[in-house]
């Protein structure tokens, strides 16, 4: 394959999902960017808490990579659309390296996006209490997929300078990839975290971290033999790509007319859960996004033909959200006046009758929808979905089919069924189609995250969907 124009770009991956490689893709993001490269950062698989964290660290907007959820094509077009003028791309792994939406295939692993983009690894192993055994475990990944390139290995938690060197020379007498770094036990700060993971990034409370983290990285890794290591030249069909705003199957917008539709995006500390390449699918096909705060404004932005209430934590601001009376009573307003609504998990919330928080305390929502939430003591659900429109709506016509996931920690009172639901959806392997969403007028409110890469004609049907 012909080559052009070099990038230093590689995978954080971990051996296991805890093994550090979140702390560490933050470190190097920060450590990259104080030695003055650009740097795009990217996450695999469906998460929107590490990307902030990326974007905080480096002052780059974050994208995840995610091939069974958005499909190989909008992956590699996803990516090198994000690294125009860039000199460094930083992907994380999610889980472990071969973890994913199979137990038989690499479909939706951090592998499988490695060697899409035909990016080496660098492999992250947590080596508490691990001497010689560090090769034998490096070893069993590195021959588990021949094809795949592990550039590097970066041992986390070790015990004392001699422990990194009986880890360099085992990696080295094995013949196995060199120990491009050793993270001493205690010298990584830790980020806050809470049920559905890290707590929000905000660049103002974690600066000192990310600062600390660049400072590590710096001091315990070997960052020039890991550029050196990961020094690549793009494949050509990803330059070719750069910057395009298009897919293979290119958006259906011959039909959508030069004026745009308004949509309201609520976006703040309660509601923040969004796909990049979401917005910009929405954004390419013609309609202009308007954010607003359901937690601090108290009436929406004029002339609006819709709102996308993205998912977040409302259970954490239910006080503030139910006390935002003018809000809720405009949301409810314009779903009564055919407004068409669509909201996503932490967005469902909102728009039910009252969300119980896990003190049992209980907050009045928007009451759009006829259904009440109660948050968990323990996760709800988790894991990939695929979806179709059971009926005509804003994702298209009955039988359009996309791609998803759940994350979530509360539960309905009301439980949707395949007579009434307005969407449907299984999980990976499954045949059977069970209930989803909830719908009144032109509002559908489901648990489901949508990623619009699984199907390039979804923004264009949500454009027609608005104009009606």
């Amino acid at each position: 394959m012909t080559k052009s124009r070099e990038i230093i770009s590689f995978c954080v991956a971990g051996t296991h999902s805890g093994a550090g490689k979140t702390t560490l893709t933050l470190g190097l993001l920060a450590a990259f960017k104080k030695r003055g490269y650009k740097v795009q950062p990217f996450k695999c698989g469906p998460d929107y808490l590490d990307p902030g964290h990326h974007q905080a660290a480096c002052g780059t907007l974050s994208r995840n990579l995610d091939t069974w959820m958005m499909g190989k094509e909008a992956v590699l077009e996803s990516f090198s659309r994000a690294l125009v003028g860039q000199k460094v791309a930083v992907v994380e792994g999610v889980m472990g390296l071969f973890d994913g939406a199979s137990a038989t295939t690499l479909s939706g692993s951090t592998a499988e996006v490695a060697l899409l983009l035909e990016l080496p690894v660098i492999l992250v192993v947590d080596a508490r209490s691990m001497a010689r055994s560090v090769a034998a475990l490096v070893k069993g990944f590195v021959d588990f997929e021949p094809k795949l390139n592990i550039a590097g290995v970066v041992a986390n938690n070790i015990g004392s300078e001699r422990h990194r060197e009986i880890l360099k020379q085992a990696l080295a007498a094995a013949a196995l990839p060199p120990l491009v770094g050793a993270l001493p036990r205690g010298v990584v700060p830790s980020l806050a975290e809470r049920h559905l993971g890290l707590v929000t990034a905000d660049q103002e409370r974690d600066a000192v971290t990310y600062q600390r983290l660049g400072e590590v990285v710096e001091e315990y890794l070997d960052l020039d033999l890991l550029a050196r290591k990961c020094r690549l030249w793009l494949p050509e069909i990803l330059v070719k790509n750069e910057g395009q705003e298009l897919l293979s199957q290119p958006l259906s917008t011959r039909n959508v007319r030069a004026d745009k539709v308004r949509l309201g995006v609520a976006k703040d500390q309660a509601f923040h859960f969004y796909y990049a390449d979401n917005l910009d699918f929405l954004r390419r096909a013609g309609i202009e996004l308007i954010e607003f705060s359901p937690l601090s404004e108290a009436s929406l932005p004029q002339d609006l033909q819709g709102l996308y209430l993205g998912g977040g934590y409302p259970e954490l601001f239910a006080q503030e959200l139910s006390a935002n009376l003018k809000m809720r009573q405009a949301i409810a307003d314009f779903a009564k006046r055919g407004g068409a609504i669509y909201a996503e998990c932490g967005g469902l919330m909102y728009l039910s009758q009252k969300l119980v928080d896990q003190e049992g305390k209980e907050w009045a929502m928007s009451g759009v929808l006829p259904l009440s939430t109660r948050m968990e003591k323990r996760r709800h659900r988790l894991g990939y979905v695929e979806v179709e429109s059971a009926r005509d709506g804003l994702f298209g016509k009955t039988g359009t089919a996309w791609r998803g996931h759940e994350f979530h920690w509360s539960s309905p009172d009301l439980e949707p069924s395949l007579s009434n639901a307005p969407l449907r959806y299984r999980r990976p392997g499954e045949t059977e189609w069970q209930a989803a969403g909830y719908s009144q007028g032109r509002v559908l409110g489901t648990y489901i995250h949508a990623h619009f890469g699984s199907n390039c004609e979804i923004a264009a049907n949500w454009v027609a969907f608005l104009r009606t």
